[in-house]
């Protein structure tokens, strides 16, 4: 996992002072995560959809700094409670939905359709969403589900990886996407064996 104590403290710097100016300017924390999320919608429809990955891939590294700006304004703001989670939570997985959609689309419709890639983007999207909805049952349930080899940041990491590659030297997102459905699964199968070790009887 990425998260981590260290990185938390090192983005904090640069995120604070960005922040508070954007709670001046009367910007709230939901309207950061609607930005955040309609912005990679557009992205993912207009640009990677159409194979323009060098600049979907610099956008949505933009734009992926609202979901650090958004939960620290919260707490600036004394905002942050269950209603900013669940829509944080919720508008990553349409975020995540609309990348993966425009992956498909995009070979699918290439003259020399690319299978292997449409297939895996197939995957990795449900293993994305069943990543995450493994952990909100989980812990509906009463149980921790933080393990896995691939969580968000991870997925999101390897796709700009990816998209920069592609778009300065030659395409490799099919590859990008075999191992991100590859690791999806896996994410999935620790997750499901890591609850069970908790509620089985």
């Amino acid at each position: 996992m990425l998260d981590n104590a260290d990185a938390r403290q090192f983005l904090a710097r640069f995120v604070d002072p960005i922040a508070k100016g954007l709670l001046k300017l009367g910007v709230s924390p939901d309207a950061m995560t609607w930005i955040g999320c309609l912005s990679s919608v557009a992205v993912s429809a207009f640009l990677l959809s159409q194979g323009y990955f060098l600049l979907g891939g610099i956008l949505m590294g933009l734009f992926t700094l609202t979901d650090l700006f958004d939960g620290t304004m919260a707490r600036m703001s004394g905002t942050a409670g269950p209603w900013g989670a669940f829509l944080d939570s919720t508008l990553d997985r349409v975020s995540d939905a609309a990348i993966f959609i425009a992956l498909f689309y995009y070979y699918v419709g290439r003259i020399d359709l690319n299978l292997l890639a449409c297939v895996s983007a197939v995957v990795a999207l449900t293993g994305a969403l069943l990543t995450s909805y493994a952990r909100a049952k989980a812990e509906s349930l009463g149980a921790s589900c933080t393990v896995g080899i691939a969580e968000r940041a991870e997925r999101t990491t390897l796709l700009w990886i990816g998209f920069m590659f592609s778009g300065i030297f030659f395409d490799v997102m099919p590859f990008v996407l075999v191992a991100l459905a590859f690791l999806s699964v896996v994410t999935v199968v620790q997750r499901l064996l890591f609850v069970r070790n908790q509620l089985a009887v």
